[in-house]
């Protein structure tokens, strides 16, 4: 019997495997940075945002956009619970820093420098039967964000815990991956 055939035979297997490990080091080198730094995945866990997003919704969040800007009035973002942080929550950014955010009469007034006497804010994307719970008035820090669900009747917020520091900000959610019929961006939200 010939050596040649099993020798030939033992050294293509050494270059298939040498290429395949080649493929999956330079996969990983791509695939984990995008997947760590710039956009991450997470299952929407609870009725907090219904009707904009609902339980087992799949979103991705990107990590990056807050490094070069500050979050806005509407965005829906992902933060480290203030109470434990190895949970994340999703809400709606309500009030920016140093604005004074108000709740009176089932209604949010924002009060800054633009509007001193303050303006209530108009939310086309609550549902009909919602309203905001609650009577107080918080003035935010240079650092802070107020944050509520869409479901305001089953939200655990800002009105509860406090206002959200921007360190514990993850990300903002920019795109629905699944279920299939509402693949896509989330709604924007005009607040003029």
């Amino acid at each position: 019997m010939n050596p040649e055939p099993k020798k030939y035979l033992r050294q293509e297997t050494l270059v298939f495997i040498w290429e395949t490990i080649k493929v999956v080091i330079i996969s990983l080198a791509i695939i984990i940075p995008i997947r760590y730094f710039i956009v991450q995945p997470f299952f929407v866990k609870g009725a907090s945002m219904e009707a904009t997003f609902d339980d087992g919704d799949y979103i991705l969040i990107d990590e990056i956009s807050y490094r070069f800007k500050q979050p806005q009035r509407g965005d829906i973002v992902i933060f480290r619970y203030p109470e434990d942080r190895s949970q994340f929550f999703i809400k709606r950014v309500i009030g920016l820093p140093e604005e004074t955010v108000e709740i009176k009469n089932d209604q949010v007034i924002i009060h800054n420098k633009q509007h001193p006497e303050g303006f209530v804010l108009n939310e086309p994307y609550l549902a009909p039967d919602q309203y905001t719970a609650g009577d107080f008035r918080v003035k935010l820090d240079p650092q802070e964000y107020f944050v509520l669900g869409d479901n305001r009747l089953q939200s655990s917020d800002s009105r509860r815990w406090g206002p959200v520091n921007s360190s514990s900000i993850t990300g903002r959610v920019f795109f629905r991956a699944w279920p299939i019929n509402k693949f896509g961006e989330p709604p924007k939200v005009n607040y003029q």
